[in-house]
């Protein structure tokens, strides 16, 4: 959980300030100095707590060409944690880790959704945070200030895959029966080293999932999305039209694969319309609704899925 004493960082950069905020949305107030929590985020601040963005980063440079366009902000205006200068964020990507003095950062996000009638868009008529700012969890606690080193460290090339989770069904969104195939397939993934980082629910349907899918890949940067359901034949089954619709190339021996593995469990497996395809270095694989069909396409695709996301993320060789 330590940075490493003889890894050379990426980029140096320093803390031009730190801020916190009482209420989420709005503006934060510059501090001499923060404490920072372990697994929780800064104190005071109403962005810590159990979640993967407890503090937010956005680079001087940002604000100063924001301001170099007539709008007068300070530092806190767009709701970040910290505003540290001599650095290029926009390659930083998630498992990137900050060591901030002698705090330890791990990015688990890049950028965000803005809520359009937020305290910070009101006052600046636009907001540079959902396009250039990153969030952290907090891996070592202590005390930060301004003036402090900020050192930039690449990912750990070996840590865990991580994954996420999306279940298409509309009467378990509505709660007219649980979903038991979504966390079937987080269980499965677990035991096998993932780190699952969301499961989400989502009725039937293109746009949202279209908007999910491709926060996950953007945002969250997640090595694997899984689908679940919406694979079928119905008017609403359109889980592959909105991975297609995502993905910047497919994999289609993927869909096909499974389709032949399945074909020894029912032959109803040749009506199933699942694929898989690539946005950025995220790959979107799309699984039958059930939870046994899911277990079985799992327990045949796990072999090669490992292979497939070391070449995506450039830790294996072709």
């Amino acid at each position: 959980m330590t940075a490493d004493k003889e890894m050379t960082p990426m980029q140096t950069g320093t803390v031009e300030a730190v801020c916190i905020s009482e209420e989420k949305g709005t503006q934060k107030k510059v501090m001499d100095s923060a404490v920072f929590r372990e697994d929780w985020g800064i104190e005071g601040d109403a962005h810590a707590g159990n979640w993967h963005r407890q503090v937010s980063i956005l680079a001087q440079e940002s604000i100063l060409a924001f301001r170099a366009c007539g709008v007068d902000v300070s530092y806190g205006d767009f709701g970040e944690n910290l505003v540290v200068s001599g650095l290029d964020l926009e390659p930083v990507t998630v498992g990137t880790r900050l060591q901030v003095g002698e705090v330890l950062l791990e990015v688990t996000q890049i950028g965000k959704a803005c809520h359009k009638d937020c305290a910070i868009r009101r006052k600046t008529g636009d907001c540079i945070m959902p396009r250039e700012g990153i969030f952290a969890v907090v891996l070592r606690g202590g005390s930060v200030k301004q003036g402090d080193e900020v050192k930039v460290f690449a990912p750990d090339p070996k840590r865990a895959f991580t994954a996420a989770v999306v279940t298409l069904s509309d009467r378990a969104a509505k709660g007219i029966y649980p979903d038991e195939s979504g966390p079937a397939i987080a269980q499965f993934l677990t035991e096998h080293g993932y780190e699952v980082i969301e499961q989400v629910l989502l009725p039937d349907g293109r746009v949202r999932l279209e908007q999910e899918l491709s926060r996950l890949a953007d945002q969250r940067q997640v090595d694997v999305i899984f689908t679940t359901g919406g694979t079928g034949l119905s008017r609403r089954d359109v889980t592959p039209e909105a991975t297609i619709h995502v993905c910047e190339k497919m994999v289609p021996g993927i869909g096909e694969a499974l389709r032949s593995y399945s074909m020894q469990f029912t032959p109803h497996a040749m009506l199933s319309r699942q694929t898989a395809g690539i946005r950025k270095n995220t790959l979107i694989i799309n699984l039958p609704g059930s939870p046994k069909a899911c277990r079985e396409d799992l327990e045949f695709l796990i072999g090669p899925l490992e292979h497939g996301i070391g070449v995506l993320r450039g830790t294996e060789d072709k």
